[in-house]
């Protein structure tokens, strides 16, 4: 309960921020609109209708949770109006693009880890691969997906596999040479083979690295779906309820959208620190 108290504190400060922002940005629309009608507000008739506007500037927090509550459980999961559709629509390519980023970035660690060649070639590239905006990339790789005749989940799969690849690849790198040079004499004095060491020793002291890396890479992919759900005029998942709320105004829609993709990178996180503790307990790297 103690530990509760600062979280809700900082919790209850941001909601009254956020609700003194929505009447400070609201008002300029509610008083246009009276002064056309050619009638006076009281401040708490102005507040009232700051609060309450159908497409506000920015929606209030009573606003934004009825759209949640609207999206998830007012309406049929089939529907295209539901945030539960489409977010497993964002989920199903989110997935299967962290599943080929992090794929490939394992592989490549291994690599880089065990030949000095791949560490000189392949790790700059790495690195310079990040350096490109993805806002740029993406409509490229949609572009080339389309005119191949393939659209769909596996253009936005690859741009999350994009974003969540390098953050896996350097915890992996790090965690596979955690080893210090004790250590590896040691496994030599036993005669291990390079198989050996790897198993018994590098990859065991990485697996805290890689879990850390997989939570910041599963965030990452899910950005680089919702991204990639932008330029392709896509009618399902969240990226498509962001574009079209924004095509007719709808501030609500907006809003509800970007906090459903906040939960469900929250859930997704919860779920690999999950998977983290069975396997460290397991691997008897915890107890």
């Amino acid at each position: 309960m103690k530990n509760a108290i600062p979280i809700l504190t900082v919790l209850l400060a941001l909601v009254v921020i956020w609700y003194l922002a929505a009447i400070g940005m609201n008002s300029a629309w509610v008083r246009d609109q009276a002064a056309r009608a050619g009638t006076e507000l009281t401040t708490t008739e102005l507040v009232k209708q700051t609060l309450t506007l159908e497409r506000p500037v920015l929606p209030a927090p009573h606003q934004v949770a009825a759209g949640l509550w609207d999206g998830v459980a007012g309406q049929k999961i089939t529907s295209k109006r539901s945030l539960v559709w489409h977010g497993w629509v964002t989920l199903s390519a989110t997935l299967t693009g962290f599943a080929i980023g992090s794929l490939a970035g394992i592989l490549l660690a291994v690599g880089i880890v065990h030949s000095r060649t791949m560490d000189q070639s392949v790790m700059p590239w790495a690195v310079a691969s990040q350096t490109v905006p993805i806002l740029a990339i993406a409509p490229m790789v949609i572009v080339v997906f389309a005119s191949a005749g393939i659209t769909g989940l596996l253009p936005k799969a690859i741009i999350a596999a994009w974003l969540s690849f390098f953050p896996v690849l350097v915890g992996m790198v790090k965690g596979l040479r955690t080893p210090d040079a004790m250590q590896l004499d040691q496994m030599k004095s036993w005669s291990a083979s390079g198989g050996q060491v790897f198993w018994r020793l590098r990859l065991p002291s990485s697996m805290p690295y890689l879990f850390a890396s997989l939570k910041v890479g599963i965030a990452a992919a899910l950005v680089g779906t919702i991204v990639g759900e932008l330029p392709a005029g896509a009618s399902a998942g969240l990226g498509a309820r962001l574009l079209s709320g924004s095509y007719y105004g709808q501030t609500v829609q907006i809003w509800a959208a970007l906090f459903a993709a906040a939960a469900l990178a929250a859930i997704l996180v919860i779920a690999i620190g999950r998977i983290e503790g069975v396997t460290l307990r397991r691997m008897g790297l915890v107890r």
